[in-house]
């Protein structure tokens, strides 16, 4: 199993402050029993987070190699897992997304995107949402497709010409950010653009966010598209018995994934260090550090495949069982490795 801990190393001052005082017993027993790989790096600017190429990799999406950044197939293989990309009517040159509901703040010289998950919709009106936006989409070629149940607060899969090799920014690059950086410029991507715009103005008075309005509840009042980018040769698509002609809405029965690494993100450290919130930090590291990681350490010491990936801002590490030489060994029991010295590094 592949456990990926997102901000383990802290970007703000304060938290970096807490950093020397953590008390990690089992993440320290583990880095003396588990060996550190290459340090993988990335850049502020890219539009994939550094640890989502490691989940792809892991989920055998993309290649250990391949840095296409804003290209992990995440929608192509959610709609594989539901048998959507094996419908033969399906648009051989098109691509696959994912498009988010979402609240925009537009200011004097910037336009804000809150988090599309404090939207909290409920199914009533992200239906209600999809069904008067869905015919918009259709008009620009653009197929949308209900999310799973209990998934259609988030998102909800979109099928066209216009994602077929458009690189797109994360949600967690621009979800609590400024948006214009990180919007799509292509030219393939100014349809988007005006439709961007069309929704802007359908949403405006939509009754759903007027009933928001009364609880005093942000309005949904604009879209993004991440997830874009084509699945390797190697995903086999399979069409479900149960698939219904090719309906947008339809549920389907996912395929049988193909054979990865089972990989769990935990993110328990990211609210408190987007907010410097350095006792918060501290507390949620202490608490992996008794649950999730002690698990670990009873798997590794139970002689389990264990590999551990620290993920700083744009920076990441992955621990695993090497084989040790004498020497080496006796190194590393000499000098243990400390948690908070690795941390620094990410």
């Amino acid at each position: 199993m592949h456990t990926l801990i997102l901000n383990a190393a802290p970007s703000g001052p304060r938290c970096q402050a807490a950093l020397t005082a953590l008390k990690l017993p089992n993440l320290r027993r583990l880095l003396s029993l588990l060996s550190p790989t290459p340090v993988v790096r990335g850049s502020a600017t890219d539009l994939t987070p550094v640890h989502e190429h490691l989940l792809a990799a892991s989920q055998a999406l993309v290649s250990a190699e391949d840095t296409a950044d804003g290209l992990i197939p995440w929608a192509a293989n959610d709609a594989s897992q539901r048998g959507l990309t094996a419908i033969p009517s399906l648009d051989p040159l098109g691509g696959w997304a994912w498009i988010t509901p979402c609240h925009w703040r537009t200011q004097s010289d910037h336009v804000h995107m809150d988090d599309p998950l404090a939207l909290a919709l409920t199914p009533h009106d992200a239906d209600s949402l999809f069904r008067d936006m869905q015919p918009y989409f259709a008009e620009d070629s653009i197929t949308l497709y209900a999310s799973h149940v209990g998934l259609r607060h988030s998102h909800w899969l979109a099928h066209g010409r216009v994602f077929a090799g458009l690189p797109t920014a994360s949600l967690e690059r621009v979800a609590g950010q400024v948006v214009d950086p990180w919007m799509p410029r292509q030219p393939q991507a100014q349809s988007l653009r005006r439709l961007q715009n069309e929704m802007q103005m359908l949403l405006y008075t939509h009754p759903i966010n007027d009933a928001r309005a009364g609880f005093r509840l942000p309005s949904v009042n604009a879209f993004w598209v991440s997830g874009t980018g084509a699945l390797p040769d190697t995903l086999p698509d399979t069409l479900p018995d149960t698939l219904p002609d090719a309906l947008p809405n339809a549920q389907t029965t996912p395929p049988p994934a193909p054979h990865t690494m089972e990989c769990h993100v935990r993110k328990a450290l990211q609210l408190p260090d987007q907010h410097d919130d350095a006792l918060g930090w501290a507390q949620a590291w202490e608490a992996l550090d008794s649950t999730t990681l002690a698990h670990e350490l009873q798997r590794q010491e139970q002689g389990q495949r264990v590999h551990i990936t620290l993920c700083g801002t744009d920076t990441a590490q992955t621990f695993t069982l090497q084989p040790l030489n004498t020497w080496q060994r006796l190194l590393r029991r000499l000098n243990p490795p400390q948690v908070a010295d690795i941390l620094k590094t990410l």
